[in-house]
């Protein structure tokens, strides 16, 4: 009798790539329900205009291709991309700005190599990166939190559209309401102390800024979820985590005029929390051994702290994951696990017999 010939693995797990993608989105909803209630509704009209762009790129591309739309779609890769770059991106970015970050991260982030499961770097990220460099000015007009004596803040959903969609006819013009983040005010400060620098500024409050330790804190539950879900692993949050933590604690300076910020100012502020949990646990880009993926997180948290404190940008999340996305197969190399019935890999460079 004729055997059916079958290869490992025989048993399949319970995690679908569309029921890992729901998961993400889910995940998500805290930190993107924090942004709209400090921010306006600024990012949810991101969120939903970002991920009308990406499913028309996508079904595009697949068309050119000749791949069934249904299967691909339907998958949610496309929506997790829109959604980590919308959530990045300023609350009130012009409409043009969101269309050409999320139609480069579809287009060259993702579908240029392959699809999904083939992109060596994090789509999002790639489409970030390129709105940072190309269009300073406009990725770096953060609307004012709610709540701040003297700058108005857009509430309403029809000024909040118009704003986006229609700035021209705008009633408050860009320039007169937005605010620098607390990350950009500690790295352009030369000449205050800490707690100068604190009193002079309306938008920082406590150790992290209004509204952000919250918003932080927020994608932080998201994460526990992803993580309770089994979605993701501990390794790179917990790797991009300590590294960042021991870099601000290394050189934070205290509260003098030099000082680079504290610790709780760097894990609570900015993109940290969602750098953390939502893109740096891509499992296509990242590294894959369970001693590469914190390697990989380390790397991160130590290249976005050099960049916040030192570089040109006030948050270096994006940066700091595109470079280590280029080093995700040199550290699988190194941290290979051992294989069941087989001794101990060997590990880095061979030595000379």
């Amino acid at each position: 009798m004729a055997l059916i010939r079958q290869t490992s693995p025989h048993t399949l797990g319970a995690n679908r790539t569309p029921n890992i993608m729901l998961w993400v989105l889910v995940a998500s909803l805290p930190g993107l329900l924090a942004l709209s209630g400090f921010f306006g509704w600024g990012t949810l009209i991101n969120v939903v205009w970002c991920s009308l762009i990406a499913l028309a790129a996508e079904a595009a591309v697949l068309i050119l291709r000749k791949r069934p739309l249904s299967f691909y779609l339907k998958d949610g890769s496309a929506l997790v991309t829109a959604l980590l770059l919308a959530l990045a991106l300023p609350p009130f970015a012009p409409w043009w700005l969101t269309l050409t970050g999320t139609v480069f991260a579809i287009l060259i982030g993702k579908q240029l190599y392959g699809g999904m499961g083939y992109n060596p770097f994090n789509p999002a990220m790639l489409g970030y990166v390129l709105l940072l460099i190309s269009f300073p000015q406009e990725m770096t007009s953060w609307a004012p939190p709610t709540g701040i004596e003297g700058h108005p803040a857009i509430t309403s959903f029809g000024d909040a559209f118009r704003a986006i969609f229609t700035p021209s006819s705008s009633t408050l013009a860009i320039d007169g309401w937005t605010l620098a983040t607390p990350l950009d005010i500690v790295r352009e400060n030369r000449s205050l102390t800490m707690p100068e620098l604190w009193e002079s500024n309306p938008q920082l409050e406590g150790m992290t800024g209004i509204g952000w330790f919250w918003v932080n804190l927020a994608f932080l539950v998201g994460g526990l979820v992803l993580l309770y879900r089994k979605i993701i692993t501990w390794h790179a949050p917990a790797g991009m985590l300590a590294g960042l933590f021991v870099m601000s604690l290394v050189f934070w300076g205290g509260s003098g005029s030099e000082s680079h910020g504290s610790p709780l100012l760097h894990l609570f502020s900015g993109a940290t929390m969602l750098g953390a949990f939502f893109i740096i646990t891509d499992p296509v880009s990242g590294a894959t051994s369970a001693k590469g993926r914190f390697i990989f997180g380390l790397g991160v948290g130590l290249i976005t702290y050099i960049i916040r404190a030192w570089g040109g940008y006030p948050d270096g999340v994006a940066f700091a994951t595109l470079l280590m996305n280029m080093a995700a197969p040199t550290i699988d190399y190194y941290t290979q696990p051992r294989t069941y019935g087989h001794k101990k890999p060997k590990r880095g460079l061979a030595k000379s017999e």
